[in-house]
């Protein structure tokens, strides 16, 4: 056997390659947040006050507002339906189980194109209504689905699974002794979910509930197309409308403290809680009949059925009414532009995640953990966030050595760097890393630690290690972290609509920009395509949970 003490001296010797273009990753992670905080703390204040004084109280309230309902709504809908599927037979389990992962496929603005379309005043339903009853426009009462309660109920729809998968695996984690010992105390099944079943998954919950309202004050599509003011569009109207950097950098700094609020009580209100449970007996499922059983295929089935059904039943119909052809030059070029930008930005993604997660478990220490720890930040940091940090400071930069071309040899350099799709992948990076990240990790885990020691005392460096040894055994993991990557580029707006070069388009720039003009029916056909690319990713997962079962 090696000595223990030579094999680490052995694997730590070698790594200083890795280690540098780890540490030269996080700090990449790290420029967008400091660029916004310099830049906000060093700017004129005129325009935040007159913000201040105006519009700034209805941000902070509106993205409250909308981080509450959507937490209590993801909340309800994912815990109730996972706890349904997991712990309970009922007609339709077996394939809502795996229906009810689908509007992970969705992006959130384009359920809100959908929905609009339908439930909006000259829409579908009302249209209807009129038709039958004879009402005119005054006569009647309509919930207001371009409205903040509009705005949630689209996120919930589509940001629910994040909880359900979570909560799904927490419950199907726990034993049954637990559960029988608290029903055989007189505790009714109801009873023993809210005081047995769901204090335990607690932690698997609050993860997923995060992760949910992280994606909420990110959003940017479904907000602007509900005419709801959040910091999100306070950020593109600062930057844009009152082109003043700025003040969005300003409002970035806020939405910034705020996201990083939200992972600082998540985890202090979780506190030493870290699993769901030990299960020691699997727990048969409690069979349903009657009205029961009926009960919850409704109350899973909606989910899915809101979430999926309707919306692409809707998109297809306004799609078929369009004027859009996916076959002309115009669209291809839309196509092929996000296929780059989705491609390039999860390869260089996945390669940045093998980098920081090689060189955190090659070299554990403090160096390696802090260089993870900045690089999954990015997922707590909103897209507009993330695109006035890298822009601004980017600019900059441009800017003056354009001046000093200009000045020494005559020569204009122009926009080297944020003129060119570049930047954008390194936004699309500092966002996303954080999963890639993940299922690196993941994948990792099933490595033992013996094959880096033996292959580091056989000769191979860091990089040869990683090659030869890690990335044959984690190929699927590697995979799935790129696919995942790829489908969240092709579904990100704030960063894209900022930072993309000029006359460079995607589905998702095309699909705000028709939505905007109120051309939902031109809308639709973007849209499809990036549901269809997102239903990639989530395929896999519901592979998975279909495995899990």
């Amino acid at each position: 056997m090696v000595n223990e003490h030579i094999v680490r001296r052995v694997i730590r010797g070698g790594v200083s390659g890795l280690g540098a273009s780890a540490i030269l990753i996080a700090v990449v992670c790290a420029l967008p947040l400091a660029a916004v905080a310099l830049v906000a703390l060093t700017s004129d204040l005129g325009t935040f006050r007159q913000l201040a004084d105006t519009v700034l109280p209805g941000y902070i309230g509106n993205t409250l507002a909308l981080v509450l309902l959507v937490a209590l709504g993801t909340f309800a809908v994912g815990s109730g339906t996972a706890w349904l599927v997991a712990m309970c037979d009922f007609p339709g389990r077996r394939w809502l189980e795996i229906a009810l992962v689908l509007p992970l496929a969705f992006p959130a603005y384009v359920l809100a194109y959908a929905y609009t379309h339908v439930l909006d005043h000259p829409g579908m339903v009302q249209t209807v209504l009129r038709d039958v009853t004879g009402w005119g426009p005054r006569d009647y009462w309509f919930p207001e689905i371009r409205s903040l309660g509009g705005a949630a109920a689209m996120l919930v729809l589509v940001l629910y699974p994040y909880v359900y998968l979570l909560a799904r695996a927490a419950f199907g984690a726990q034993s049954a002794a637990t559960f029988l010992a608290a029903r055989t105390l007189g505790s009714s099944a109801t009873a023993t979910f809210f005081r047995v079943s769901l204090p335990m998954a607690r932690p698997a919950i609050a993860s997923g509930v995060l992760l949910a309202t992280m994606e909420t004050i990110a959003d940017f599509g479904t907000v602007a197309h509900f005419g709801v003011q959040t910091f999100a569009t306070g950020i593109y109207t600062s930057w844009f409308t009152l082109a003043d950097r700025g003040a969005a950098a300003q409002l970035a700094l806020g939405l910034l403290a705020f996201a990083l609020l939200l992972a600082l009580l998540e985890r202090s209100g979780r506190g030493g809680a870290r699993y769901a449970g030990r299960r020691y007996e699997r727990m048969d499922r409690i069979p349903l009949n009657g009205l029961r059983a009926a009960g919850a295929t409704i109350l899973c089935a909606i989910p899915v059925l809101l979430g999926v059904v309707l919306p692409v039943a809707a998109l297809a119909v306004m799609a078929i009414g369009s004027e859009q052809d996916l076959t002309s030059s115009r669209y291809v070029r839309f196509i092929l532009n996000s296929l780059t930008l989705a491609s390039v930005a999860a390869g260089v993604t996945v390669v940045a995640a093998i980098l920081l997660g090689s060189f955190q478990r090659l070299q554990p220490g403090s160096a390696s953990n802090a260089a993870v720890y900045v690089a999954r930040l990015g997922y707590a940091v909103p897209g507009g966030v993330i695109a006035v940090g890298l822009f601004v400071p980017f600019a900059a930069f441009d800017n003056a050595l354009d001046a000093w071309m200009r000045a020494t040899f005559d020569i204009s350099t122009g926009l080297l760097v944020t003129g060119s799709i570049w930047l954008l992948v390194a936004a699309y990076m500092v966002r996303f890393l954080a999963a890639a990240i993940g299922a690196y990790e993941s994948g990792a885990a099933g490595i033992g630690r013996n094959l880096d020691s033996v292959s580091r005392v056989l000769g191979q460096s860091a990089f040869g290690t990683v090659r030869r040894v890690h990335l044959p055994l984690m190929t699927p993991a590697v995979l799935t972290a790129a696919l995942i990557v790829f489908v969240d580029v092709m579904k990100e707006l704030p960063a894209t609509l900022i930072m993309r070069p000029f006359n460079y388009d995607t589905l998702a720039v095309q699909a705000f920009r028709l939505a905007a003009d109120e051309r939902l029916e031109g809308a639709a056909v973007p849209s499809l395509v990036i549901v269809g690319i997102g239903l990639l990713p989530v395929i896999l997962l519901c592979r998975k949970v279909r495995r899990d079962v």
